[in-house]
């Protein structure tokens, strides 16, 4: 399994403390039965679990917490209230943000392509983008969260190892001003070099 630039890399990883792996991540939902469908039956992520449990931090509000496994044992998970004004105010609407605000997992270009096609298959609206350090596709789900499944290059080990090298210089840069983009591997990088 190759490494995402994004999460790990084995200069930084390995044996330094770092939590290993994403838990969930979550996110607040209008309808869990349309959340289940997109995610279970479009996207093929198994339901695995879902506890209904009573907030600790609203009190006695009552939930519903619905995980979507990853094949590294970690999930996406969902969360619905009881309270229909808990629900309103958390939920806010559901309206997508923008590209920006999204999450990332890790896939093969198989997964991709049947995730693209079941998408399709469906009616929903994809968008392909070419990162360099990754092939990305982007999708919305029924709450506006945006989801991104990326697959990485041949040359990730290469990307890695050069980021590894320039991170630090290049957020320094960018603190001081220095706005120069720095992505070489980007397709319309090399086209505005004459590449």
């Amino acid at each position: 399994m190759s490494k995402n630039v994004m999460t790990t890399s084995s200069a930084t990883s390995a044996g330094a403390g770092l939590p290993f792996r994403l838990h969930h991540n979550a996110f607040v939902v209008r309808d869990q039965e349309r959340t289940r469908a997109f995610y279970e039956d479009v996207l093929g992520m198994p339901l695995i679990a879902t506890w209904i449990e009573i907030s600790g931090t609203l009190t006695g509000e009552v939930y519903c917490h619905s995980f979507y496994g990853l094949a590294d044992g970690s999930a996406l998970a969902f969360f619905t209230f009881s309270n229909p004004e808990i629900q309103k105010d958390i939920y806010g609407g559901g309206v997508a943000k923008n590209l920006y605000h999204h999450i990332a997992l890790a896939t093969d270009r198989q997964t991709q392509s049947a995730i693209r096609e079941r998408c399709r298959a469906a009616g929903l609206k994809t968008r392909d983008i070419d990162h360099g350090y990754c092939q990305s596709l982007y999708l919305t789900d029924p709450d506006g969260l945006i989801v991104e499944f990326t697959v990485d290059p041949p040359n990730i080990d290469e990307i890695n190892a050069y980021q590894a090298r320039v991170a630090r210089a290049s957020l320094n840069a960018w603190q001081s001003g220095d706005r120069r983009p720095n992505n070489d591997w980007r397709a319309h990088a090399n086209a505005a070099n004459g590449a």
